[in-house]
């Protein structure tokens, strides 16, 4: 008898590990966010947070992310339908859905650069805020 895989077992299920490794390394929500004021209306940028390694898209310093940007937002399954802007390809989205990991993951692939390979990483496409200026000038048509 064969057991399932922990990554399709139930969200609430997973313990603090498992659900962290569910992380499919895109970078997508480590991208900076414009919000209109008057609208409310959330628009993304090509813009990371000055953590996001651009190579591996990876915080380079995830244990300590929160005391070094402290508007980072730490993703629970209890929560994870607040955040709205997460992209549809986000493996908690996908999971907390009940859908299946796609065929890039890590997890199913068994390599972290399927996600480049396939371009659904921000691999090459986005810029570190340290160096792009101000975010209204970054804002794109489509998310990454």
């Amino acid at each position: 008898m064969t057991e399932t895989p922990f990554w399709e077992a139930p969200i609430e299920t997973l313990d603090r590990a498992q659900w962290e490794s569910l992380c499919d390394g895109c970078g997508k929500c480590c991208l900076n966010k414009v919000e209109d004021e008057d609208t409310g209306r959330i628009y993304p940028t090509n813009v990371a947070c000055k953590l996001l390694d651009l190579k591996t898209c990876r915080c380079a310093d995830y244990r300590n992310r929160k005391a070094i940007v402290p508007e980072c937002l730490r993703l629970t399954p209890r929560k994870i339908d607040d955040y709205v802007w997460l992209p549809s390809t986000c493996a908690y989205v996908l999971r907390a859905a009940g859908q299946p990991l796609p065929d890039w993951h890590y997890l199913i692939s068994g390599s972290v650069e399927t996600i480049h390979e396939a371009g659904m990483s921000v691999k090459g496409r986005a810029i570190s805020e340290l160096h792009a200026g101000p975010l209204e000038n970054h804002i794109i048509e489509q998310p990454l």
